[in-house]
């Protein structure tokens, strides 16, 4: 039987990363995934270039990298102060994560987010082919989907959310919040990462909309919606070929040499509040405060690259982990020994994998996160025969997924401090029964699965519409 061809695939999100050799390269495996799907379907991806321009034209600059086209656009000054400074980083990222105390609800940034949603869909529509399929990414572009239909367009349309979904009556506290999940509506198919943020979302609609769920179809009104739980994964054969690289390698035996025999915890995470880099330094500080007979036998290597430095809660959250830091090393470190190696900046993902390898323990413990592919590269990156242990918070998404990890409350010091313990001390056994059972999901449902577990439902949602 002759294999339908794919349609042309259109991908918007707030940035486009080109890709960088077909192999992806140093690449995340998000955008190696997407990448793969643009050559296959001749599609386009589209998004802002990163750079302003004094007046907003619309002009397109149209590229082509190794088989993947990319159509990017320049905002002004102030669609970067208040669309993403402004409502995408300082109002909807702190709200969606749970930090309410944090949003900062300012008129000017909702305006400047309505305008830039409306930029790109009056940029956008004349890419649009008829069979098109539009995939729109992330809290940046919710109301892209509805900017969209106004203009006419009628091809099937899906959004993925990559951050949490805040619980209902959280997503109260946020102006205009009924406007904003209408925008929703607009969609074939909304993709969550978590089965919880699913349910968050489920609740919003029957509380505040008077909608109706009916297995995967969310009903408004005359308005139907597909909304899956969608968990992404990362590109997991070609993350474990990075690991056996040569530059893998070597990182791994350069870290093994730093080491000097002792066991390392690492962490890697973005600079940011929700990763629970506070309250991880805490749980570090209560196990060597119980521990003494471990001081000088293990440390933890934090790598925690800065990102939204002209954000105030940024520069804050920075300013107290070199504080927190810096008094932990003074407490606990002797001339041969320092307990944490804070570092803050990014090393490519081949040298990542080859540092993951060196580590007895992963330590991902963020406060809220809508995934954590954090925690699926530690146990990618693994040696089978000898593997590591994941220390993993119960409010990463991946903790749904990764249940033979150990889970843990990362509000809790105590609850950090017993699972170091735990997972340095475990017998060899279980370590290899938790990787294996955590790896078979990393590779089962990796950002292939993913991707294609969305577009068939985007497919499978339009032909339901149509019967």
């Amino acid at each position: 039987m002759e294999q339908c061809p794919m349609s042309r695939l259109i991908i918007i999100s707030n940035r486009v990363q080109p890709p960088t050799g077909e192999g992806g390269g140093n690449q995340g495996g998000l955008a190696v995934a997407l990448s793969a799907a643009l050559r296959e379907s001749s599609g386009i991806w589209f998004g802002w270039s990163g750079e302003t321009v004094d007046e907003f034209t619309g002009k397109i600059d149209f590229q082509r990298n190794f088989g993947v086209t990319t159509a990017t656009i320049d905002l002004e000054p102030q669609d970067l102060d208040e669309y993403y400074n402004g409502y995408a980083n300082r109002t909807l990222w702190p709200l969606f994560h749970y930090r309410i105390d944090l949003a900062e609800f300012e008129s000017g940034f909702a305006e400047g987010y309505e305008r830039v949603n409306q930029r790109f869909a009056d940029t956008l529509e004349p890419l649009i082919e008829g069979d098109d399929l539009v995939w729109v990414h992330d809290y940046h572009l919710f109301p892209l989907g509805a900017r969209l239909r106004e203009k006419g367009i009628r091809n099937r349309i899906g959004f993925f959310l990559h951050i949490p979904w805040p619980p209902y009556r959280l997503l109260l506290s946020l102006p205009n919040h009924r406007e904003l999940v209408e925008t929703l509506l607009a969609y074939d198919v909304v993709g969550f990462q978590t089965r919880d943020a699913l349910e968050c979302f489920h609740d919003y609609v029957r509380n505040e909309l008077g909608g109706t769920i009916d297995g995967n179809r969310v009903t408004v009104g005359d308005h139907s919606v597909t909304a899956i739980a969608c968990p992404i994964g990362i590109d997991a054969d070609n993350f474990v070929e990075a690991s056996q690289s040569a530059a893998a390698r070597y990182a791994h035996y350069r870290m093994r040499q730093s080491t000097n025999g002792r066991d390392m915890i690492i962490g890697v995470d973005r600079l940011d509040y929700s990763k629970g880099l506070e309250e991880r330094f805490l749980g570090y500080e209560r196990y060597l405060s119980s521990n003494a007979g471990q001081h000088g036998e293990v440390f933890l290597l934090q790598i925690a690259p800065p990102s939204r430095g002209d954000v105030q809660s940024y520069q804050e959250i920075r300013s107290s982990l070199d504080a927190l830091s810096g008094r932990i090393n003074g407490a606990f470190a002797d001339v041969e020994w320092v307990p944490i190696r804070y570092v803050n900046r990014g090393y490519p993902r081949d040298k990542l994998a080859g540092i993951y390898r060196a580590a007895k323990v992963g330590l991902v413990t963020p406060l809220r996160d809508g995934m954590n592919l954090v925690a699926k590269e530690y146990v990618a990156a693994q040696d089978p025969e000898d593997p590591g242990v994941l220390i993993l918070s119960r409010f990463a998404g991946a903790a749904e997924q990764l249940t033979d990890a150990l889970l843990i409350n990362p509000h809790s010091p105590e609850d950090i401090c017993d699972a170091i313990a735990q997972a340095l001390a475990m017998p060899l056994e279980e370590r290899q029964a938790r990787w294996r059972a955590c790896m078979d999901n990393v590779m089962s449902q990796d950002v292939v699965w993913w991707r294609k577990r969305f577009t068939d439902a985007l497919e499978g949602a339009a032909a339901a519409a149509a019967a």
